[in-house]
């Protein structure tokens, strides 16, 4: 396995950064700072970083069809305005636990967002819940007992779903029914080693492949999802990587967030770019555009 070469985005560290998505028409990387509540963007054609504090921490966004992003927020699923900076709250499927905080999500090929909670203080097992926010604004509850909410994926045929519950080091697949949303059958496809970190953020490529990042593991690896075999991995010169997209004009380049939460002095020191976005040039895969919310 070539080493690939890995660039900073920008010079820019999060305490907990999560959920890079490319933005293909605005030719623009986002991905988030979740404890510190900030939506971040950086546009590939003006070289420019730009920051939203939301005011809550933020979970996840997705791309919207009609404009600006859905988003999964402390306090529920929202509408968001980047450009205005305005944001309008829709529901709270968790308003009755206060101590839950949504962490990751991302849409199905219909264009429906699924996101998941998860405790916020990382010490009630199985506090968390995965949702579907469907495209008329209702909410459906998908899995229940999730202790740590992370990665999703489909599989390129829409027929399966891909998700990681943290905690187990497991990627499980369901049975996934496009037209209802409706998963079934599930079973582990993945289990992670211990000695190579936690299982997080997940992305799929063009060749139906799953990059799954690994907290406390040093990188991202590529998984064959049929056999459950590694196929590649690419190393970091940071312990907490948190998730993973393919961007770029052909989505071919690689972008990687990251997290510095938690770490020791000594740790820090060792670790000076902890909590950056890198991006892989030409990183030698493509990988597929972002489903916007259709609702």
């Amino acid at each position: 396995m070539e080493q690939k070469n890995w660039e900073v985005v920008t010079n820019h560290s999060c305490l907990l950064g999560e959920g890079p998505i490319w933005d293909q028409r605005n030719k623009r990387i986002l991905w988030l700072d979740i404890l510190n509540g900030e939506i971040h963007q950086f546009s590939s054609i003006q070289q420019k970083h730009q920051v939203m504090k939301v005011g809550q921490s933020v979970g996840a966004v997705a791309l919207r069809t009609s404009g600006g992003l859905i988003a999964a927020l402390q306090h529920g699923f929202a509408a968001i305005d980047l450009e205005n900076e305005a944001i309008h709250m829709i529901s709270d499927p968790e308003s009755h636990l206060p101590s839950n905080r949504f962490n990751d999500g991302k849409c199905d090929p219909m264009g429906r967002f699924w996101a998941g909670t998860m405790d916020n203080a990382e010490e009630q097992e199985g506090a968390g819940n995965l949702y579907m926010l469907n495209t008329d604004l209702s909410v459906s509850l998908k899995i229940e007992n999730v202790t740590c909410s992370n990665g999703l994926a489909w599989s390129p045929d829409n027929r399966t779903f891909y998700y990681i519950d943290t905690p187990t080091r497991q990627v499980v697949a369901y049975g996934y029914e496009a037209a209802s949303g409706s998963i079934h059958s599930k079973r582990t496809i993945i289990t992670i080693p211990v000695e190579e970190g936690y299982p997080d953020g997940m992305t799929i490529d063009a060749e139906g492949m799953l990059w799954v990042a690994h907290w406390d593991g040093w990188k991202v690896s590529r998984w064959n999802p049929a056999t459950g075999k590694l196929v590649d991995s690419i190393r970091l010169p940071v312990s907490l990587v948190t998730s993973c997209t393919f961007g770029g004009e052909n989505l071919e380049d690689l972008y990687i967030t990251t997290a510095k939460k938690g770490l020791s002095e000594s740790e820090l020191e060792e670790q000076p770019l902890a909590g950056s976005l890198f991006v892989i040039r030409q990183s030698g895969y493509k990988g597929v555009a972002a489903v916007e919310f259709q609702g």
